[in-house]
């Protein structure tokens, strides 16, 4: 094997490593740096400059870095109520906050852009949901992990499958079989 194939394998197994690193579990909660996914999503009051601020404040978190960011997706609205549609993204974090730290953070980030929580699957300045956290199985009040709700929402999976196609969320499976399961009528990559 010539000098320059060497060199290139030795490359992709420090890339996919580091791709491991990001989409498998790496400890148990609480005992060093998780990764966390974070679905994005807003449609008022200029949504795309929303999303990019909030990308900035997520690499802002202490303890946590921002180590992938999915494109920007133009997505239909989900619900009853009539409004404008999404952009969506999704955040690959790594953290060392315990989840309940880092939805409290996320729910920080979401008041400081103005969100109000007045109708169920309303309009919204700013969205921000805790996918996964790891290996972590959370249901208590007000955090359940993984998103109950992702396994079914094209709005996330399509984003999540950019970032993270082989992660395992706990109790569903692999991100690139959900999103290969959902329908994307409606949603359009943004660059």
């Amino acid at each position: 094997m010539g000098a320059v194939v060497r060199v290139a394998v030795a490359a992709l197994r420090l890339a996919m490593a580091e791709f491991v690193a990001v989409a498998a579990p790496v400890t148990a909660p609480g005992s060093g740096w998780q990764p966390a996914y974070v679905g994005l999503g807003s449609n008022l009051d200029g949504p795309v400059e929303r999303i990019e601020r909030a990308f900035a404040q997520l690499a802002a978190l202490p303890s946590t870095r921002l180590i992938a960011r999915s494109a920007l997706w133009h997505t239909p609205p989900v619900g009853p109520v009539a409004q404008p549609p999404f952009i969506n993204a999704v955040a690959g974090l790594l953290t060392q906050l315990p989840p309940r730290a880092l939805l409290e953070a996320l729910l920080a980030t979401e008041r400081e852009q103005g969100r109000r929580r007045e109708v169920r699957w309303g309009p919204r300045t700013l969205d921000l949901d805790l996918l996964v956290y790891g290996a972590s199985v959370v249901d208590e009040p007000g955090l359940q992990i993984p998103h109950p709700e992702m396994p079914h929402r094209a709005f996330v999976l399509y984003p999540l499958a950019e970032v993270a196609p082989a992660l395992w969320v706990p109790g569903h499976g692999r991100v690139a079989s959900l999103r290969a399961a959902v329908e994307g009528s409606g949603l359009e990559r943004r660059g």
